[in-house]
């Protein structure tokens, strides 16, 4: 490891062998973020990054146990069938870590990545880690987009995340810091949270969400037996938009389905509302940039989580590849 960087492992991509890419893992091309040289990225990639920290959810009060969360979702996704044309490729940078718990600067490091990652025209996928890798994957996004394109985030959650950071940053202030820091810059905060629970919020988030113009849908809303709702609701907000960056907090799923996080319930929502929710994202073209957080193996239960977020990868990469 050199710092706040690990390269890709090939112990983490192993399962059957058919010696003609019939599975991810025979796919996938280890390469060093670091490094310098001509780039082997080509026109069609799909880009894994690891953010091996769960600083925020330490700073959070939450159970630690996320920052093993990247590398129990790409022993998941290695063992998945590949049906991604030839021409594209899938490519894993490793990982970044918080070795001194300086979650700032972790942050700031997933940035730059983020930027030499669009720079060589991939598709960033992201696994986490604490949710605190939203605030620094979405200032990636925005240094290299600059402030007159409308960039969006929906957030597949519970949770608003909304927290003030009045006393530091951790895995419940990412949104918060944006907003500031779209204020700052006299720009938009579009944001839109599928899954929000009135008992994982507090009046104050509630209130803070109204004063900064978030749009939600509730839990008992964002289910598959109202999708109409929930489609109409994710179209219209991204009309107004040039590009939307989702994230999807692992904890937001019902414990039935993601035991594997720091904060279970088995109130949360079902994979198939998110998974029909994915389908008219990726399908509006704006689609920019997606990340996997709070897993955490310590809590999972025959590794179903981890298969839970591997399989919502699987998915978006196919889908995207036929656009």
């Amino acid at each position: 490891m050199i710092g706040t960087y690990s390269q890709p492992s090939p112990e983490n991509w192993t399962g059957r062998t058919s010696g003609k890419q019939a599975y991810l893992h025979e796919k996938v091309i280890l390469h060093n973020a670091l490094d310098t040289s001509p780039s082997i990225f080509g026109e069609k990639v799909f880009a894994l990054l690891g953010y091996a920290c769960d600083e925020g959810v330490r700073r959070n009060f939450g159970r630690p146990g996320a920052v093993e969360g990247p590398n129990a979702i790409r022993s998941q996704l290695g063992k998945m069938s590949n049906h991604l044309p030839e021409s594209n490729s899938l490519i894993d940078l490793g990982d970044l870590h918080c070795p001194d718990g300086n979650m700032e600067a972790t942050q700031e490091a997933l940035d730059k990545q983020i930027q030499n990652i669009l720079n060589k025209n991939a598709f960033p996928l992201l696994l986490g880690g604490g949710h605190d890798i939203a605030y620094g994957h979405y200032r990636g996004l925005r240094n290299y987009l600059g402030n007159q394109k409308r960039l969006g985030i929906i957030n597949f959650d519970a949770h608003f995340d909304l927290r003030k950071n009045d006393n530091g940053n951790h895995s419940g202030t990412p949104f918060y810091q944006i907003a500031q820091d779209a204020a700052n810059q006299n720009i938009t905060f579009d944001y839109l949270c599928l899954g929000i629970r009135k008992d994982a919020n507090t009046s104050e988030l509630f209130d803070t969400a109204k004063t900064l113009g978030a749009q939600y849908i509730s839990r008992a809303d964002f289910a598959i037996q109202k999708l109409v709702h929930v489609e109409q609701n994710i179209k219209t907000f991204l009309s107004g938009l040039d590009k939307v960056y989702v994230t999807i907090d692992l904890d937001g799923f019902s414990s039935a389905y993601a035991p594997g996080v720091s904060a279970a319930s088995p109130l949360g929502f079902s994979p198939e509302i998110v998974m029909a929710s994915l389908a008219v994202i990726i399908r509006s073209r704006k689609l920019m940039s997606l990340d996997l957080a709070e897993m955490n193996p310590a809590f999972d239960r025959d590794e179903q989580t981890a298969k839970l977020a591997a399989g919502m990868l699987h998915y978006c990469m196919h889908e995207l590849a036929l656009l």
